[in-house]
């Protein structure tokens, strides 16, 4: 993958060409055919970005998971636009007494989109695969699963190799998940992408380019991925739950990288929905008789970190502090994400049970960044140098421009003699040397948007970085992991609401992360589209939507 790197100088200039370029290439390319050349009842969806991979065990983001949220199913569901739990490919479950045993009832008569059944090995197979050490039992004849190519991040990070102990197929339809430990968010995280479950049959064929070929038992089934361009799938015309949709014969996934010309497709009918448009384009959204808007409370954070993993981040709080007092947030928020944010204090969202009303948030304060950095051994920067600011190439729901962020940082480090040069990459690269911790990355955006309503969903998985070197943060706080610990097996809602009310407090207290922002997440759509409902896990759920 090619690297480019943007200098402040000549960024403007930068951001102009390319965006001009992506306008050009979206002409050239002809998008009116889209909708001419598909027949039948197909759905269009303008997306920010490419898939990364389509094996939902090894992705993290959500243009990769938007997809398989349409192609896969896990054991458990989350509601209409709630994070309740619902039966899925499981039609019940039983927990014993001690919490250790979760027992899964499977549905019968469900097949993937091969044509091969669904049953308990398929679940042992599909979870089983993640395990480090695979203490898995099939019913009858089961797989020989394929060593792991590359890590779960998901699964790594979340520690379920220290919670999960055996998988067994006790029956051709029952699941017996025994674990080492109590794990309060357990049942909810077994509706999260990566417990999808997949077709053994398809991924034996060939296990590296399953992430290409994907196959489940969802709605809809992969047809073809055009890569940064489309993926298209099309109806499942045997799925099993037939209480309503599948409606829709093609949903069609387009890459359209600008949110202007996202929204401008969107306006000449080229696309159904438009995910992530500029706030500027919302208003014009709102006079326009033919787009209506979908609205909801963003359950995300968006953030700015350090590379614990280098000195002077690593050991450094008073450094880390001067950045947090540096930066505007506010104007952030006011300027660029234009009534679509919401300025944050804490790293999980004010709506979710945890939140800590008490820590106050990083007040905008050159003086005291000032001093602070004198303090921290960098007197006006001097002896830091010129540091590196990553900054997201694509728009997502917690941050709508990362690059023209990122801009805005940097002016605002410049004020108090700190030079931060801006980086940036495709995303699919951006993520991969992310996690890397290279040493030339200094800070970095990244954000998050909650896939269970659970905290230990944002603060153990984003933040806790002694239990896995997969956490993106890398921050290794031993009484802060003691907490995330802690918040895993405590049941009782009201001593876990406590424990990650501390845990906030540690972490504006050692400002290992910077919050800036939740966003209300707002998609304009065509008039005729109907039943997409927006969810807060991020979710593009297709199986229920119509085009009238």
């Amino acid at each position: 993958m090619k690297r480019f790197t943007i200098l402040l100088s000549v960024i403007l200039t930068s951001l102009a060409l390319m965006f001009a370029g992506c306008e050009k290439k979206d002409e050239q390319a002809g998008t009116t055919e889209v909708k001419k050349s598909t027949k039948g009842n197909t759905m269009v969806f303008g997306r920010g970005g490419d898939s990364v991979g389509l094996d939902p065990a090894y992705e993290t983001d959500g243009n990769s998971f938007m997809v398989c949220d349409n192609v896969f199913e896990a054991l458990v569901f989350y509601a209409d636009e709630s994070t309740a739990l619902e039966p899925g490919l499981a039609e019940s479950w039983e927990i014993s007494p001690d919490g250790l045993n979760y027992t899964f009832n499977l549905r019968k008569g469900v097949k993937f989109h091969d044509g091969t059944d669904f049953n308990a090995n398929a679940v042992v197979f599909s979870i089983g695969r993640m395990m480090k050490d695979r203490n898995l039992v099939f019913y009858g004849q089961g797989w020989e699963i394929p060593a792991q190519e590359r890590t779960p991040e998901y699964w790594v990070s979340m520690e379920m190799d220290d919670t999960i102990g055996s998988i067994t197929a006790t029956g051709e339809y029952t699941v017996v998940f025994k674990l080492k430990r109590v794990e309060a968010p357990f049942l909810a995280n077994m509706g999260m992408d990566f417990a999808d479950i997949i077709s053994p049959t398809a991924f034996l064929k060939n296990p590296t380019e399953f992430l290409r070929n994907p196959v489940g038992t969802g709605p809809f089934k992969f047809d073809k991925w055009v890569k940064d361009d489309r993926i298209i799938l099309t109806k499942n015309e045997n799925y099993w739950d037939k209480s309503g949709g599948p409606y829709l014969d093609q949903v069609i996934f387009r890459s359209i990288p600008e949110n202007s010309v996202r929204f401008l497709e969107l306006k000449t009918g080229n696309i159904d929905i438009c995910q992530f448009p500029n706030p500027a384009d919302i208003e014009l959204a709102r006079k326009d008789p033919n787009i209506k808007l979908l609205a909801q409370p963003g359950m995300n954070i968006g953030y700015l970190s350090f590379n614990h993993t280098k000195e002077p981040w690593k050991s450094n709080v008073k450094l880390r502090k001067a950045i947090a007092y540096a930066i505007d947030r506010k104007a952030i928020v006011d300027n660029i994400y234009q009534g679509m944010g919401q300025l944050a204090k804490n790293p999980i969202p004010p709506t979710m049970w945890g939140y800590n009303n008490a820590v106050p948030g990083y007040e905008y304060n050159v003086e005291k960044a000032k001093q602070l950095l004198a303090e921290a051994g960098y007197p006006e920067g001097k002896g830091l140098g010129q540091i590196t600011l990553w900054s997201m190439p694509v728009p997502r729901p917690y941050n709508p421009d990362g690059v023209k962020i990122g801009v805005a940082m940097s002016a605002d480090l410049a004020k108090i003699g700190v030079i931060a040069q801006i980086v940036t990459y495709d995303w699919g690269t951006y993520l991969k040397r992310q996690r890397e911790q290279p040493d030339d990355m200094d800070l970095f955006q990244l954000g998050w948007t909650g896939d269970n309503g659970d905290p230990d969903n944002f603060l153990a998985v984003l933040f806790d970085g002694a239990a896995s070197d997969s956490i993106r943060t890398q921050w290794k706080n031993a009484k802060y992991h003691k907490l995330m610990q802690l918040g895993k097996t405590t049941i009782d809602q009201a001593q876990r609401t406590k424990i990650y009310e501390d845990a906030l407090q540690l972490i504006y207290d050692e400002a290992p992360v910077i919050s800036i922002a939740h966003s209300t997440v707002i998609w304009p759509a065509q008039n005729n589209v109907q039943n997409f409902k927006l969810h807060p896990t991020g979710s593009v759920r297709m199986k229920d939507v119509k085009l009238q």
